[in-house]
C-alpha cells in the first residue's frame, strides 16, 4: 500500500493536458493525471465525477475554470479530496446563491495574481472565504497565467508529497 497522494490537475477554459503547468509539475511528479476536459462546465464536471470515480485522497490542482471545477467537486464530495490548490479560481463566476454549495473542509491554498484581468480578485477572495473554512490565500504579483510564479511555489510542501511520489513525514 502506498501514502502517495492521488495527484490530479485540472486545466483551465482554453487549457489542455499538455499545458505549461502539467508539463512543470509532471517533471516533479510523473504520477499525475492530468486528463483533459473538453465542452462546457457541466460536461468538464461529468468528466470529471469519472475520473475521481469513488477513490478518496485526492488532491487537486485546479488552474482558472479547473479551480473552479476543483472548488465544486470538493464541496459535492465531502471526504473525497484532502487538498485543494487553487491557481486563480474562476470562484468570482460562481452564485452561490443560485448554486448553493455546502462548504468544503479540504486543506485549501489560493494563489492569485494581483493584475488578473480575466478573475477579478475580490470576489474570488470572497466566495473562497465562504466555502473554504481552512484557506489560504496568496496574493501574488503576476497575471491571470500564473506560469511565471510555478517554480517559486515549494510544491513539496504544498501537496504533502516529494517529488517523484514520495510522502513527506511530518518533523
Amino acid at each position: 500500500m502506498t501514502n502517495s497522494p492521488r495527484l490530479l490537475f485540472i486545466h483551465g477554459k482554453d487549457g489542455s493536458s499538455q499545458g505549461f503547468k502539467v508539463q512543470f509539475l509532471r517533471r516533479l511528479y510523473p504520477e499525475l493525471l492530468a486528463p483533459d476536459f473538453p465542452g462546457d462546465f457541466w460536461q468538464r464536471m461529468a468528466r470529471l465525477e469519472q475520473v475521481s470515480g469513488d477513490s478518496t485522497g485526492w488532491t487537486m490542482i485546479g488552474s482558472s475554470m479547473g479551480g473552479l471545477m476543483a472548488a465544486v467537486f470538493a464541496c459535492q464530495h465531502p471526504g473525497q479530496v484532502d487538498r485543494l490548490v487553487l491557481l486563480a479560481p474562476a470562484l468570482a463566476f460562481l452564485d452561490l446563491t443560485q448554486t448553493p454549495l455546502p462548504p468544503s473542509g479540504a486543506p485549501t491554498v489560493i494563489y492569485h495574481g494581483r493584475q488578473d484581468d480575466v478573475v477579478p480578485l475580490a470576489k474570488t477572495h470572497q466566495v473562497a472565504d465562504q466555502l473554504f473554512p481552512n484557506l489560504q490565500f496568496h496574493v501574488v504579483d503576476a497575471t491571470h497565467d500564473l506560469n511565471p510564479l510555478m517554480p517559486s511555489i515549494d510544491w513539496p510542501a504544498l501537496l504533502g508529497a516529494a517529488p517523484g511520489g514520495r510522502t513527506e513525514q511530518p518533523s
